[in-house]
């Protein structure tokens, strides 16, 4: 298995109802959809929809609250195994967590202690089920103002000292484009840490043909390497967005994401 596209249907296809949405992923040629928040989600038509529509669920948010701060770490964890059944339920394999915003006033170094400990907690939980909890850095310059973690390297020695397979980072092609640059070297050599992906244009966070990230290169660089898992398209369109889903479909299959 080589890496595959999947859809986020609360982004691209924010403004389709449930059963549209998913029948326009499946028209498109994708053969799997990711969401955020489960709990907000009718999970039997859900589910109902995924079998008829021969579907695959990629990926889905954690319940989740701040793992930077120790007093609220219990209701990460209780989130943390409601959210668990519920990848179970689906059949989704990875579960995406943000960490939270710093907190002023606490030395980096305690916050990201804290952090770490939070992490190994919940892979204790994960341990036994076929579930990944995958950590989410962000970019802070333009659209997540005082978050935690905001570089892939800083998450990449997080996962190393947490040290479970089942605890792995989410690589945002946009936001990592905004916080570091470097793409391409830091996929490639941290390859193994990554549970998931998502891609999407930069600036403005449009089509992935819209902006100064070269896909063509990156697809290139992730098929290189051994990586099997989703490649999640998380972004606003800006046009017909089915035909634009279809466009990447094509162009991910060759390589190559024109401008055309």
């Amino acid at each position: 298995m080589t890496a595959e596209l999947s859809v986020c249907i609360d982004a691209v296809l924010e403004d389709e109802p449930l059963p549209q949405a998913l029948q326009t992923v499946a028209r498109s040629g994708v053969r799997a959809f990711e969401f955020w928040m489960w709990w907000e989600k009718p999970l039997d038509e859900l589910l109902t929809l995924r079998d008829q529509l021969d579907l695959t669920v990629a990926a889905c948010c954690t319940k989740f609250v701040s793992l930077v701060d120790p007093a609220v770490r219990d209701d990460y964890l209780l989130g943390l195994q409601a959210s668990i059944e519920t990848a179970k339920r689906l059949a989704c394999p990875t579960l995406i967590s943000q960490v939270g915003d710093a907190r002023p006033g606490v030395p980096r170094q305690v916050q990201r202690d804290c952090l770490v400990d939070g992490l190994r907690a919940a892979a204790d939980i994960l341990a036994g089920t076929d579930v990944t909890l995958a950590i989410e850095p962000l970019n802070e310059l333009v659209d997540h103002p005082g978050y935690y973690l905001l570089r892939s390297d800083e998450a990449f020695q997080i996962v190393d000292e947490v040290n479970s397979p089942q605890v792995k980072v989410t690589f945002d092609i946009y936001h990592q484009q905004i916080s570091e640059g470097n793409l391409i070297p830091n996929i490639q050599q941290n390859i193994d840490k990554i549970a998931h992906f998502h891609a999407a244009g930069q600036p403005g966070r449009h089509e992935l043909n819209c902006g100064e990230i070269h896909y063509p290169a990156i697809w290139d660089a992730i098929q290189a390497t051994d990586y099997d898992g989703y490649i999640g398209l998380e972004y606003w369109p800006k046009q017909d967005a089915e035909s634009g889903i279809r466009r990447v479909v094509q162009e991910f299959q060759r390589g190559s994401i024109s401008d055309a």
